[in-house]
């Protein structure tokens, strides 16, 4: 931006960055640099994944979902997740889309199915197969605090009876040769590869989100 307002002086004027006029216009440049960069951020934090602080609870507000002691990260979830119930019926498929859409993931990393199917009996239950570990260790998620998702996007007669929290990591089948994978053993140094480590619940530990 400073080339471009020195080139707009007449050719009288020296046009040179270390001429005094070209001092003035650096100082003047640097505001206008700081300006823009002040708007830019404005608008990106129009956007629930790029807002924080004070920005992302403006955003929960106008949506009636408060922050509670929930980090920037798990706020976000609880904004996606208050729209995306929105989209839920209470069939499998419009559960497994809301919490994709809540935990910002692939569907195809939950699975759910209702408990008759998974041969556990238990009415108006459903369980929950397959959950997306990654996503929610990268969030920074609880088992527990999941779960509370869950119990958000599924019908009000309904309940959940299980959540599968197992991880992909798993050691060689023979004890004297090493086997190879790239989604179960240990990772790489760049830790692109190998398996991850599932959880567990720890009831009454967490916080409960206000959901």
């Amino acid at each position: 931006m400073l080339k471009d307002l020195l080139n707009m002086l007449v050719d009288a004027i020296t046009k040179n960055e270390d001429s005094n006029i070209g001092k003035l216009f650096t100082i003047v440049d640097e505001q206008l640099t700081d300006i823009d960069n002040t708007l830019n951020t404005m608008e990106e934090w129009i956007q629930v994944d790029k807002a924080q602080g004070k920005a992302l609870d403006d955003i929960g507000e106008d949506l009636n979902q408060y922050r509670g002691k929930a980090t920037d990260e798990i706020y976000r979830v609880m904004i996606r997740g208050k729209i995306a119930r929105s989209i839920s019926d209470g069939t499998i498929n419009s559960m497994i889309d809301a919490l994709a859409k809540t935990l910002n993931c692939d569907p195809t990393e939950i699975k759910i199915v209702n408990s008759i199917e998974a041969g556990e009996g238990e009415p108006n239950a459903i369980v929950v197969k397959k959950a997306p570990l990654k996503a929610l260790n990268k969030i920074g998620l609880s088992a527990n605090q999941f779960v509370q998702f869950v119990e958000q996007v599924i019908p009000g007669d309904a309940s959940v009876a299980r959540v599968n929290l197992e991880g992909t990591f798993s050691f060689s089948s023979n004890p004297t040769q090493p086997e190879y994978s790239q989604s179960e053993g240990f990772s790489d140094m760049n830790q692109t590869t190998g398996g991850y480590l599932g959880a567990a619940f720890e009831g009454g530990k967490d916080v409960q989100l206000p959901i």
